[in-house]
């Protein structure tokens, strides 16, 4: 199912997160106005990443889909069905009270779990899932809040149950994922996107040579009163589908650069990260090559890094986004390779020309002998493989001789340059290019 109606989530039909929010403020309005009840109802899909992993992402949103059919013809016609998130849903239930929600939740779960044919394999969903009802006074993003934070209680105590608001054990703001934060950061985004609150530092990637094997393309967000650091900002655009409108942004910047480096007389190859969003949606191939046209820059002069997983998802988008950057003559590189579920089994298959040691073996040196081992042998394996290894996160001198000696190619970290603006790159670009002659 594909619903294209604007304010519509496309695979399940509901509203989508920005115009849910939308439609909770009015049903709050509406219970404060006629003193009437309103219950939410947070649901999450259990171990949900282990469907995207088992069948792919075509397969999980073949799973969302069927999710969201069952919550669906579940729920009354007054109900108002949202989704919040990859593989979080909400429902708005007008005039409902605490015994009627947690009936309804409990049929919801029993619902749910009848099982699904996916490929060929029976399986039976299960959700975690929070009530809230709302109080007197309390605004929606309260309300909101109260029933995520009562779903995140019944995940944390092993999900396939409903927690309602007030019954959870909370330990604090640790490992809780407050809807009123990443709703102020999630506006934050939106402001930043149309206001050019949006920016470009970029860090170079140094040879062991010397060369400058490529700068690196990393966000920042800038706005009038604070900067929102990436690791803020960048879970929350993943989770409501930004990602993909900051990626297409972050690709046509990128691409200008390469273009204004090329016309400087300092060509280099610019380096753009790309997310499993982007890269899971039919709009990435147009938007790559938009950029190239609009930026007027020669492929070569483009790399995408992807983590490893994502050249390992089957599925049919990913697979063609993939087929589409080597038609085009992009370079591709693994980006912090070893970090998650690295496998050397299929490492020789990939369609990448550079890999990414991750920074996580890189701070232990020089003393830890088994980080450097590792680093050794990926350096050899990989060259055998004709790729050239970079080691991530090199900031001592120790650290810079320890790959050095490991025989990596080259290195990026705070030990050659921060990440600077557009202009400081080019400078630092020309001097060294100066100096080298």
């Amino acid at each position: 199912m594909h619903d294209n109606r604007p304010g519509r989530d496309p695979i399940t039909g509901f509203l989508s997160r920005s115009s849910g929010l939308h439609a909770a403020a009015r049903a709050v309005t509406e219970a404060e106005s006629t003193a009437s009840p309103l219950a939410v109802l947070w649901m999450d899909i259990d171990r949900f990443r282990q469907i995207n992993e088992s069948f792919g992402h075509a397969g999980g949103d073949h799973v969302i889909a069927l999710v969201a059919e069952r919550l669906r013809l579940a729920l009354s016609g007054d109900s108002i069905l949202l989704r919040m998130g990859s593989d979080e849903f909400v429902a708005l239930i007008p005039s409902a009270v605490l015994q009627m929600a947690t009936e309804i939740g409990a049929m919801l779960l029993v619902e749910i779990e009848r099982p699904l044919l996916i490929d060929n394999l029976l399986m039976r969903p299960s959700m975690s899932m929070g009530i809230a009802l709302h109080e007197a006074g309390e605004d929606s993003l309260r309300l909101l809040e109260r029933a995520e934070r009562a779903m995140l209680e019944a995940k944390r105590r092993g999900g396939k149950r409903v927690v309602v608001s007030g019954d959870e054990r909370v330990t604090g703001r640790q490992g809780v994922h407050l809807a009123r934060e990443e709703l102020a950061v999630e506006g934050d985004l939106h402001r930043a996107l149309e206001s050019g609150g949006l920016s470009l530092e970029y860090q170079p990637l140094v040879g062991v040579d010397g060369r400058i094997e490529a700068v690196e393309a990393l966000m920042r967000c800038n706005l009038p009163r604070r900067r929102l650091m990436p690791g803020k900002f960048i879970p929350v655009a993943e989770k409501t589908g930004l990602i993909v409108r900051l990626g297409e942004w972050s690709l046509l910047q990128g691409a200008q650069f390469a273009a204004r480096l090329r016309d400087e007389g300092v060509a280099t190859k610019v380096a753009i990260n790309v997310s499993r969003a982007q890269l899971t949606s039919r709009s990435f191939a147009p938007a790559l090559q938009a950029a190239l046209i609009c930026a007027n820059v020669a492929p070569a002069l483009i790399e995408l890094e992807f983590t490893e997983s994502l050249f390992l998802d089957v599925s049919e988008t990913v697979q063609n986004n993939l087929r589409s950057v080597r038609a085009a003559g992009v370079g591709m590189a693994i980006d912090d390779f070893g970090c998650g579920y690295s496998s050397l089994s299929t490492l020789k298959d990939l369609p990448a020309s550079k890999l990414k040691l991750d920074r996580s073996f890189i701070k232990v040196l020089p003393e830890d002998r088994r980080a450097y081992a590792v680093v050794k042998a990926m350096a050899m394996l990989g060259r055998e493989l004709g790729m050239t290894v970079i080691a991530e996160g090199v900031e001592t001198a120790e650290q810079q001789a320890a790959v050095e000696s490991a025989a990596v190619d080259a290195v990026q970290g705070y030990f050659h340059a921060r990440p600077m603006p557009e202009e400081a790159m080019l400078a630092w670009l020309k001097e060294r290019t100066t100096h080298e002659f």
